[in-house]
């Protein structure tokens, strides 16, 4: 990806993460559940996990300082300023299989993992 490329994908997705059809799917399919329309998806790094930071997903309604939003078809997926960096250009997915169930996330920032999927580095 150029340096031009990546400017316009930031310009248009300031959190820096995109859903798949299927993620975004479920993630609205889920907020509809909960009977609100003041909840987005907040994606967040914290530190933890056994390789030192790990992924947290969950419904928010709050606005913290500094959150990068995007905007998707009938809900906001947020990022806090200090996960943007870390976050930036990761694809969250859903898979409902056999193998393997839930929200799953491709990092191209994630030097390592562990074992469990849970923790990045």
């Amino acid at each position: 990806m150029t340096a031009s490329q990546t400017e316009s994908v930031q310009a248009s997705n300031p959190a820096g993460v995109v859903l798949s059809d299927l993620a975004a799917q479920k993630v609205k399919a889920l907020i509809e559940q909960e009977g609100r329309d003041d909840l987005r998806l907040r994606v967040a790094v914290q530190p933890g996990g056994c390789s030192g930071l790990r992924y947290q997903l969950f419904f928010d309604e709050r606005s913290l300082d500094g959150d990068a939003v995007s905007e998707y078809d009938g809900f906001a997926v947020v990022v806090d300023r200090m996960s943007v960096p870390y976050l930036s250009g990761a694809t969250i997915d859903f898979a409902d299989r056999i193998d393997a169930q839930g929200f799953t996330i491709d990092n191209p920032n994630a030097q390592g993992s562990c074992a469990c999927g849970d923790s990045f580095h």
